[in-house]
């Protein structure tokens, strides 16, 4: 990276604009694993200096990533008192699984009348490894999960909708990580996988979008509720 900032600093104007979102989408993946990872707490002070000596670079690049950061809503930035790392709480989950209700449905809306039997086989051949796998293999089933939702999501035209869904389901998957997923909520989501497969088998997208949602709202609050427990 630093390499890259003296290199930066040889060229035009134009092409040192060119390499900067580069350098701030860099230093916001590195920032937001440090928040979830809580390398960086809840009510840390992130001051601009200290993050770019922290992440190798400019001081622009990290201003970017904090903007970007506020926008989310893991950081928070007051008048005077400069930025701040929020609480990833009850409320911070609530907000974010309450946006991917919205997001995912309509993903899944789209995905109804354009689903090929190929996309329906793929679909089914992932969920039968993901109740191969048993509760025991988080990583996997993780992986698997990401998959599944993938083989729905990724042809959607409104790629801001799908990244934005992505990134939510990253922060979650991170945040509860550290949680113990109980055997009835994990026989559960495969139900609910089960189910949406079979509203996009009958071209039923009222059904798809339905089962989307529980499956969102059962996931989410399912998190909150083992965050209250392991408080």
């Amino acid at each position: 990276m630093a390499t890259e900032l003296l290199f930066a600093r040889s060229l035009p104007n134009a092409e040192v604009d060119a390499l900067a979102p580069a350098a701030a989408g860099r230093v916001y993946d590195r920032l937001l694993d440090d928040i979830l990872a809580g390398h960086v707490p809840a009510g840390a002070r992130l001051k601009v200096t200290d993050l770019a000596k922290r992440y190798g670079t400019s001081t622009n690049p990290v201003r970017e990533a904090l903007q970007q950061l506020r926008g989310e809503g893991f950081v928070v930035i007051e008048p005077n008192r400069g930025a701040r790392v929020r609480p990833i709480d009850e409320s911070f989950v609530r907000d974010m699984y309450e946006i991917n209700v919205l997001i995912e449905p309509y993903l899944v809306r789209w995905f109804a009348d354009y689903a090929t039997d190929a996309d329906i086989l793929r679909m089914e051949a992932i969920q039968d490894e993901i109740e191969a796998l048993g509760v025991e293999r988080h990583d996997r089933y993780d992986q698997l999960d990401e998959q599944f939702h993938r083989a729905v999501y990724d042809r959607h035209y409104n790629r801001n909708a799908v990244e934005l869904w992505h990134r939510y389901r990253k922060t979650l998957g991170t945040i509860s990580r550290g949680l113990t997923i109980g055997r009835s909520r994990y026989a559960a989501r495969q139900v609910e996988h089960r189910e949406l497969i079979r509203c996009l088998k009958e071209q039923d997208a009222v059904g798809a979008v339905a089962a989307i949602e529980t499956h969102v709202r059962g996931s989410g609050r399912y998190i909150i509720d083992l965050m209250r427990s392991e408080r």
